[in-house]
C-alpha cells in the first residue's frame, strides 16, 4: 500500500518522496488513516518500526484545520520519558514542517537546560514535545496552557509508567480538556498499559504490530563466556580486531559506564559515555556525534535502551546484562532496525549464566556461546 492511499495531503506526499520514503511501514499503514478519522489509538510497535511518523504525519495533516489559538495555548502535546526522545520526536516533526502551506512552530522542552529560555520561546507553538517534569514547571509558571489541547500523544507509554512518571502524568491529564484525541504508543502491551487504556482512551482502535519477543531474526546474536576481569580486554579486542567503526555498548551503572570509557580512551579507542549524571549538552553532543558517525564507541546505561533511533547501527554489545529480559530485547533492538541487519554481542560471566538462560527462554531463542579466552589466544 503506498502513502498516497492513506489520506495524506499532496504536500506531505511530496515531502515523503523528497526524503526517500517509498512505502509506509506496517504501523504507519494502519495508524495514519485511523488517526485522521479522529479516533483514539493504542499503538503497540517495537522501536525502530516507524512509529513516530505514524502519528507525526496525520497530526500535521489535521493541524491545517485548527484555528489560531490564544498565545501560549498549544493544540498538540506529545509527552515522552527522556530528553533525548523529546529532541528526536521534535526533529521528526521538523522534517516535514517546511513542506506545510501554513505556519507550524514545533518545540521540545525538557530539564537540564534553562527554563527561562524555553519560557521565552513558547509563543504560538503548534506542537509541543515535553518531558513531564519540565512541562509541569512551565505550566506552573503560566508559560504554557494545556486547556486547548486537541491531540494528546503519550509516547513510550510503558516506559513512562515503569520509570515512575505516573503521578506527573496524572497531574498533566487533569489539565487537559475532556474532549480531545488520545494517542498512546508503546513498545509492549503490559498490564500498566491496559490500565491506562481503561482510564485514558475512549473506544480506542488497538493496533498491535509488535512481533513476539523472539522475532528478532535480522539480528545475529552471539555470547562470549568471559570472566569479569577479562571483559575490558575482550571489548577492546573485538573493537580493534573486527575493525568496528560504530558500536553501542550497554552497561548497568553510571560508574561502570565511566570506567569502560576511561579504559577505552587509555587504549586509544575513541569513546564517550552517556548516562543520567551527564549534562544535557554532553548527552546530546555525544549522541549526535555517534549518530553522525563521528564517534566510534558510545557507552550507555539503559537510558538509551528504548526510544532512540540510530539508523543502520551495525553492532550492540551488552557489556553487562540488564535485570529484565524485556530490557535485553530492547537493548538488542537498537540494531537490526527497520528491516536492516545487525549484530548483538553479550558478555556472560559465570555469575550471569543462569540469568542469561532465563533471557534466552523468554526470547525463545538460543544464542551461540563462544569461549572468550579461546578466541583471544588464537589470535
Amino acid at each position: 500500500m503506498p502513502f498516497s492511499s492513506l489520506g495524506l495531503p499532496k504536500y506531505l506526499l511530496a515531502a515523503l518522496v523528497n526524503q526517500g520514503f517509498t512505502k509506509p511501514y506496517p504501523i504507519q499503514e494502519k495508524a495514519i488513516p485511523v488517526i485522521l478519522s479522529n479516533k483514539d489509538v493504542l499503538g503497540i510497535a517495537k522501536t525502530g518500526s516507524g512509529k513516530t511518523a505514524s502519528y507525526v504525519l496525520p497530526i500535521l495533516t489535521k493541524l491545517a484545520r485548527v484555528k489560531a489559538l490564544k498565545v501560549r495555548h498549544v493544540p498538540v502535546l506529545i509527552l515522552v520519558p527522556t530528553r533525548e526522545l523529546a529532541v528526536q520526536v521534535e526533529g521528526v516533526f521538523r522534517q516535514f514542517t517546511d513542506a506545510l502551506p501554513f505556519p507550524c512552530k514545533t518545540m521540545a522542552v525538557y530539564g537540564g537546560v534553562s527554563v527561562n529560555v524555553q519560557m521565552q520561546r513558547l509563543n504560538n507553538v503548534s506542537v509541543l514535545v515535553a518531558t513531564p517534569g519540565r512541562l509541569l514547571d512551565l505550566v506552573n509558571s503560566n508559560a504554557v496552557h494545556l486547556s486547548s489541547v486537541k491531540t494528546f500523544v503519550l509516547d513510550e507509554a510503558d516506559k513512562m509508567l515503569n520509570l515512575g512518571f505516573k503521578k506527573e502524568v496524572d497531574e498533566i491529564l487533569a489539565l487537559l480538556p475532556a474532549k480531545r484525541q488520545n494517542l498512546l504508543f508503546s513498545a509492549t502491551l503490559s498490564p500498566n498499559i491496559e490500565e491506562v487504556k481503561r482510564v485514558l482512551l475512549h473506544n480506542p482502535r488497538v493496533i498491535n504490530i509488535t512481533p513476539e519477543v523472539n522475532s528478532i531474526d535480522l539480528i545475529n546474536q552471539v555470547a562470549y563466556a568471559v570472566s569479569k576481569e577479562k571483559k575490558g580486554p575482550l571489548l577492546r579486542y573485538l573493537i580493534k580486531e573486527r575493525k568496528m567503526t560504530q558500536v553501542l555498548v550497554f552497561t548497568s551503572s553510571v560508574y561502570q559506564t565511566d570506567l569502560v570509557v576511561s579504559k577505552l580512551l587509555k587504549n586509544k579507542i575513541e569513546a564517550q559515555g552517556i548516562h543520567s549524571k551527564k549534562s544535557q549538552y554532553a548527552r546530546m553532543t555525544a549522541l549526535t556525534d555517534f549518530k553522525e558517525g563521528k564517534l566510534r564507541v558510545l557507552v550507555a546505561t539503559d537510558l538509551l535502551a528504548r526510544g532512540i533511533d540510530i539508523q543502520f547501527l551495525p553492532c550492540v554489545i551488552n557489556y553487562e546484562l540488564p535485570r529484565s529480559p524485556k530490557d535485553f530485547v530492547h537493548r538488542v533492538g537498537r540494531t537490526g532496525r527497520a528491516e536492516n541487519p545487525g549484530e548483538a554481542i553479550s558478555f556472560i560471566t559465570p555469575e550471569d549464566q543462569h540469568h542469561f538462560k532465563v533471557i534466552q527462554k523468554k526470547m525463545k531463542k538460543r544464542v551461540e556461546m563462544v569461549d572468550a579466552e579461546t578466541i583471544m589466544r588464537a589470535d
